[in-house]
């Protein structure tokens, strides 16, 4: 590794965990920020690895930042963070292996190609980001959406695992789901 890209991650490191930090402390902004810095490099290394699938790019994009967001208590602050986002992503790159089942999709594991090597700067097919998106709707229709359509709960599982009633769990994704459109609607029309 060359010295210019040593200190080109060294920067990513202290952007992205110094903004991650204050998204623990509840600092929505930077946060979301941290979201939107974080995603263009996922979309680099997926698009690198996914290069004959590059339809799923966006999807794998978006498991990762819920994934990060889901267990983000699991961060252990004085480590650094950008081994454990790219264990998450990779993570993330298998299971969408293995739910496909496609040789075609496969790229070798091997070429750990880092997720801190490039960015794609230009939007990747659109430039609404659901995972920003997301965290403007109230916690109990996006966690009803994540269990549900996300993590792919039934309206019984999602409710035992989050202590709310099915129809509370069935109104958070109608609900959701619906503002969810609204927003993406929103974004298009200032784009």
């Amino acid at each position: 590794m060359g010295l210019n890209q040593s200190s080109e991650r060294s920067a990513l490191e202290t952007e992205l965990s110094g903004l991650f930090l204050l998204g623990l402390q509840g600092e929505k902004d930077e946060y979301k920020q941290f979201l939107s810095v974080f995603s263009k490099y996922l979309r680099g290394y997926f698009f690198k690895k996914m290069r004959n699938a590059p339809d799923f790019v966006e999807d794998l994009v978006q498991e990762v930042l819920i994934a990060v967001h889901n267990k983000r208590h699991t961060y252990e602050v004085g480590e650094p963070l950008t081994p454990w986002l790219h264990a998450i992503a990779k993570y993330k790159y298998v299971d969408f292996l293995r739910s496909k089942k496609n040789e075609h999709l496969n790229d070798s594991l091997e070429e750990s190609q880092a997720i801190w090597v490039e960015e794609i700067r230009e939007p990747f097919e659109s430039s609404t980001d659901l995972t920003l998106l997301m965290f403007s709707l109230p916690q109990a229709h996006r966690r009803a959406i994540e269990l549900t359509k996300i993590n792919g709960l039934s309206v019984k599982d999602a409710a035992q695992v989050s202590g709310l009633s099915e129809s509370a769990i069935k109104v958070g994704v109608h609900r959701g789901l619906k503002k969810l459109a609204a927003l993406i609607r929103k974004s298009h029309e200032n784009a």
